[in-house]
């Protein structure tokens, strides 16, 4: 098997310091966050940024201030996302001009349901096929998120309109609680891996109950893993996270455990052919 790569989601774009103190909001948090994340094992780092009243935004300049600082402290992936319930399509794509090594490409819409309302995350075709576009465009590498199964018609879309380059990377998004969600099963996994395209090297986030079940599962199955807060802000059950880097040595642990080493920044760039 490859050697693990493990990407730590430190922030995400719903949920704040209500639901876990321990969840980095501003910039030097995010980056001592990601500083900690490299030193417990992580390759990757996926970054939202907040502005200094906590809410998620899409502003380059806060984005390229997390992305260089971190890169000042360790040789971390830096991947941005481009998601962000209710922000819109212009704003999403500025994070693209911070810079990132990554970024998260959306392969479809949900609906998250969180404190008792509707977040609707619309991602349309031609939307899809406009951040693929930019990203190429930039020399980003995109993380395709796939929740649920019908979603890989758009990732055979794009591969039809050559707006990826092999290899795939594919985020197979596990869990999520809301319209167009998938649970966060063994079967549910296994279909959702069976769905992967040629050329693929895929990766598993699972959402809040279902993220060590789903990162176990990975690093069985020769996929690699994403955890952290963003993802679940409970290390077990009752129990708060305490930092993003104790979940990554939770995986570390967990991998050499069942005899999987683990991918460095460099050893990630060069399975995932980022930068080429």
């Amino acid at each position: 098997m490859q050697k693990l790569i493990i990407t730590a989601a430190l922030t995400g774009g719903i949920h704040g310091k209500e639901a876990n103190p321990a969840l980095p909001e501003q910039p030097d948090e995010i980056i001592n966050a990601a500083y900690e994340c490299y030193n417990a094992g992580a390759a990757i780092v996926h970054i939202h940024a907040r502005d200094k009243s906590g809410k998620q935004t899409a502003s380059k300049e806060i984005f390229t201030e997390i992305n260089e600082g971190i890169r000042s402290r360790c040789p971390l992936i830096v991947q941005n996302t481009t998601g962000g319930p209710g922000l819109p399509l212009k704003k999403r794509i500025s994070s693209l001009d911070a810079q990132p090594d990554s970024a998260s490409l959306n392969c479809g819409t949900v609906v998250f349901f969180y404190q008792g309302k509707e977040l609707p995350f619309i991602n349309l075709r031609h939307e899809i096929e406009a951040f693929a576009q930019a990203m190429i465009e930039r020399n980003i590498k995109p993380e395709l998120e796939v929740y649920n199964p019908s979603m890989f018609m758009e990732v055979e879309n794009l591969i039809a309109k050559n707006l990826l380059r092999p290899p795939y990377y594919i985020n197979l998004v596990m869990g999520v609680n809301g319209m167009g969600g998938f649970a966060g099963t063994p079967e549910n996994l296994l279909t959702m891996i069976r769905h992967l395209p040629p050329g693929s090297i895929f990766n598993v986030s699972g959402i809040g109950k279902y993220q060590l079940t789903m990162n176990t599962m990975a690093i069985i199955a020769g996929g690699h893993v994403r955890t952290g807060l963003e993802d679940n802000v409970f290390y077990a059950k009752g129990i708060m996270a305490q930092s993003n880097a104790q979940l990554v040595e939770r995986i570390v642990r967990l991998a050499r455990e069942l005899g999987r080493d683990i991918a460095s920044p460099q050893e990630a760039r060069e399975i995932l052919e980022i930068g080429r």
